[in-house]
Parts: C-alpha cells; sequence; structure tokens
C-alpha cells in the first residue's frame, strides 16, 4: 500500500502534468473529420481598411484619437485558431494598424483581453486567453509600442462576443480585444 504522503505528490505530478498538457497549442489535423468546419471556413474575415467594426454597424464619424476612431477605423480585436495563441498572418494588417495607430497617439494605453470559446474548462482557457493576449502584446511591443502602455488579462470563456454552440460562435470568441484604458480624445 503506498503512502499518503506519496499518494498526494503523485496526485500533484499528475495535475500539474494535465494542466501543462492542456495549455501546449495542438497541431490542426492534416485532413479534417466529416464533423469538422475547415478552418478557412471557420474563422471570422478581416474586412478592409476602415472598416474595424466587425462586431457591430456603423459607430458614426469619430473623432481622431477617439476610443471610436480606433474601433471603427483600426479594429480592435484578432481571431485565434482553435486550441491556438499564435497570431494569424490575416491579423498583421490589423496589428500593424494598431501599431501605427498607437504611435500616432503616444499617451494612449491600452489592455489586450485574451478570449476563447465556449469548449474546455474554464482553466484551460484562462490560461489560453492570457496566451492570446501575450501574443498580441508581444507583437505590438516588437514593433515598437512601448510595452508600459500594454496591460494584459484573460477571461477565458466568461465574455463571449456571440451567442451560440456552434464553430462560427466559437470562431468568434476565439479573441483577442484591444480595449482602450486612457488618453484617448474624449
Amino acid at each position: 500500500m503506498m503512502k499518503p504522503s506519496n499518494l498526494l505528490r503523485l496526485a500533484a505530478i499528475g495535475a500539474a502534468a494535465a494542466a501543462f498538457a492542456a495549455c501546449t497549442p495542438r497541431p490542426a489535423a492534416d485532413s479534417p473529420s466529416g464533423n469538422d468546419i475547415p478552418a478557412a471556413d471557420a474563422n471570422p474575415q478581416y474586412p478592409g481598411a476602415g472598416a474595424g467594426n466587425v462586431d457591430g454597424g456603423a459607430l458614426g464619424a469619430a473623432a481622431p484619437g477617439s476610443e471610436q476612431d480606433f474601433v471603427v477605423n483600426v479594429g480592435d480585436r484578432v481571431y485565434f485558431d482553435l486550441d491556438s495563441y499564435q497570431v494569424r498572418p490575416e491579423a498583421y494588417p490589423r496589428l500593424d494598424a494598431q501599431v501605427a495607430w498607437l504611435q500616432r497617439y503616444p499617451n494612449v494605453t491600452v489592455r489586450i483581453e485574451g478570449n476563447a470559446d465556449e469548449r474546455g474548462t474554464r482553466e484551460y482557457n484562462l490560461a489560453l486567453g492570457a496566451r492570446r493576449a501575450e501574443s498580441v502584446r508581444t507583437y505590438l511591443v516588437e514593433r515598437g509600442v512601448n510595452a508600459a502602455r500594454i496591460d494584459t488579462i484573460s477571461y477565458g470563456k466568461e465574455r463571449p462576443i456571440a451567442a451560440g454552440s456552434n464553430e462560427e460562435a466559437w470562431a468568434r470568441n476565439r479573441n483577442a480585444h484591444t480595449a482602450i484604458v486612457s488618453g484617448a480624445v474624449r
């Protein structure tokens, strides 16, 4: 019979290994099963310049340097593949536009909010959301935005932007949202 202290250690090691494995990104399957939607069809599309607000209608005229200007003319959200925190190439133009806007308005501070879809445990989705937020932060910092101007937070699956339990809703909820915290024109 195993001692209770050894059993407790073994359980702790197993829990740590499971948590680590749950947070490791998995490569996309080479051939989707009959139940899966191909990644190209499952992910939200990025509109062209001047159409940053992908989650709603027109917001009206935006004052330069305002939060509305950022949302409408730059775009405040990028999307991720399932179980991934790597910035997708189609997000680069939006993030580059965020860099340019933040450089134009150096008093603005932002918070990158990492989000996940409803699938998976709360803990897994919080960890994944944190990695998504940090990936966006790293992208912005590597391109010249002062790191002190950017905070990150993970909401995991707690703040969905799309209702539903289908691939379209899940794809929209796998995102990082750049929220203006201070310094924008009112």
